[in-house]
């Protein structure tokens, strides 16, 4: 098993398009886990602390490092980054492990 961690924060913008985005990424991931071979499963964390300093956090699990990659190149999994991701993430930090 693969654990794949993300931690994201979005580009400064008004609170409330902020909320907004943060529940369009999570609906879209968390949309994925069925979609995906080999994905055990995947979770978009948005609540937080006032000691946080990242907006979200994804938490997933893969059967392996190959289902990984699959997620990674999976075209519905970049049709959701592209769209509700990528364009409004000043930073971006990752960790993968095998468990």
């Amino acid at each position: 098993m693969v654990k794949h961690i993300i931690l994201w924060k979005l580009k400064e913008m008004p609170a409330e398009k902020k909320k907004k985005q943060v529940m369009l990424v999570k609906s879209g991931l968390e949309a994925l886990v069925d979609k995906i071979p080999g994905m055990v499963d995947i979770h978009v964390r948005i609540e937080k602390l006032p000691t946080s300093n990242a907006d979200m956090m994804l938490d997933c699990t893969f059967e392996s490092i190959e289902a990984l990659a699959t997620y990674s190149a999976n075209p519905d999994h970049n049709q959701v980054a592209d769209t509700y991701i990528r364009p409004f993430i000043e930073t971006r930090l990752c960790i993968d492990y095998e468990v």
